[in-house]
């Protein structure tokens, strides 16, 4: 969990919020904060009461977004900080194209897989 700089914030379109994300999952807010402590999501604190905040892009309907996990497993075992990773995930990439964040939710996944990886090389 971690604060957000304006540029990162700039990027990202769309944030929910960890109880309206428990409601789409089915679980509870507990839960969320679980899977955010795991790192299978990234929240950043935002807004003028500095809430934890997840981005929209990483909940898809009522799951998290297929491969998102694995994609930040890779990204920060190559020593992305949060910030990093989500400047990665939500900025254009034209040989995809689009944000490796649309790719993963448009079941591109392996594309994404495959990016991350080559940037530990």
């Amino acid at each position: 969990m971690t604060e957000i700089d304006a540029k990162i914030d700039a990027l990202v379109p769309e944030w929910l919020y960890l109880p309206d994300i428990a409601e789409m999952l089915g679980v509870e807010v507990t839960r969320v904060r679980q899977l955010v402590k795991e790192g299978q999501l990234i929240a950043v604190r935002r807004g003028e009461n500095r809430a934890l905040q997840v981005p929209a892009a990483f909940i898809d309907g009522d799951k998290v977004t297929k491969g998102l996990s694995g994609t930040l497993t890779l990204l920060r075992d190559d020593g992305f900080s949060d910030e990093e990773m989500l400047e990665w995930l939500f900025t254009p990439d034209p040989t995809l194209p689009g944000t490796p964040a649309q790719a993963l939710s448009e079941n591109r996944g392996t594309e994404v897989k495959r990016r991350a990886q080559a940037l530990a090389v």
